[in-house]
């Protein structure tokens, strides 16, 4: 059997010599095995490869990095999506304007009529108007814009009975000695030019053939009326309002419970008809 040196030196089991001759024949065998043994090559190192996104590491770390990895590839998918998104969006809104205009066009062609009710400054225009005229039917163009002081009983009722259906009546009850009664007149003169469809009288109690049980405790009294019925009645007002409030006041609690409008609510388009209608 050939030993470990035999096989570090090349030689073949069957060339294999007994010792006496290994030792007469040792250095021209050395020589000679030299020379035919073929020197090993190495074997070339494999080439790195490039990751993936895959990980055979099923530790903490390799788990990590993989995630990380999914998230990246998931959030640039979804930036594709959007964008592709995006690109159809205007894609579409180029597509419904050319398809607008081409509609304009060819009514301009078959029908002037047709083409300048498509504009968007005449259907403006036609907008105004017609809230103009709604305004003009539901009011019948009646503009009041001062505080009607009542005399006696008498005009206090005509002041009511005689109006418009469609006019708000609001009557103020009070006494001149009494602070509370004072204020309110004064908010409603501010009140009748910011109201100026609404009829706002004042009268005192004494006058209206009211109790003296009534001018003493129910002063300053607020009365609503519409088409002839009474739809509002706020007495001793100042048991809300104290004995010194401002216009803003009144007009804050007369509009909570619908007596008046909130002006804040009406439309842009209703304010300035109401205003080309007061400069006409």
């Amino acid at each position: 059997m050939a030993t470990l040196e035999d096989k570090i030196l090349g030689e073949k089991l069957h060339n294999y010599c007994s010792s006496s001759e290994e030792s007469d024949n040792e250095n021209s065998d050395s020589e000679e095995n030299n020379k035919k043994a073929p020197q090993p090559e190495s074997a070339p190192l494999p080439e790195p490869n490039k990751w993936e996104g895959t990980s055979t590491n099923t530790g903490p770390k390799g788990v990590i990095k993989d995630w990380q990895r999914y998230k990246q590839l998931e959030n640039e998918k979804r930036k594709e999506d959007e964008k592709e998104k995006i690109e159809l969006m205007k894609k579409l809104t180029l597509t419904v304007q050319s398809a607008l205009d081409e509609e304009r066009e060819k009514a301009a062609l078959e029908d002037p009529d047709l083409a300048e009710l498509l504009n968007d400054e005449f259907l403006v225009d036609y907008q105004k108007q017609r809230m103009k005229e709604m305004l003009q039917q539901t009011n019948h163009n009646i503009k009041f814009g001062k505080l009607i002081m009542l005399k006696d009983g008498q005009e206090f009722l005509n002041a009511i009975d005689r109006e418009h259906q469609s006019v708000t009546v609001i009557v103020h009850i009070y006494e001149d000695n009494v602070e509370a009664c004072r204020a309110m007149n004064s908010c409603l003169v501010s009140l009748s030019k910011l109201y100026d469809n609404v009829k706002f009288c004042c009268i005192v109690g004494s006058c209206a053939g009211m109790s003296k049980k009534f001018k003493a405790g129910g002063v300053p009294a607020l009365l609503v009326y519409k088409a002839g019925n009474l739809v509002g009645n706020f007495i001793k007002l100042s048991n809300d309002l104290g004995n010194d409030f401002a216009s803003e006041d009144v007009q804050g609690f007369l509009v909570e419970h619908g007596m008046l409008e909130d002006k804040s609510c009406t439309p842009l388009l209703i304010r300035s008809s109401a205003n080309d209608s007061d400069s006409d």
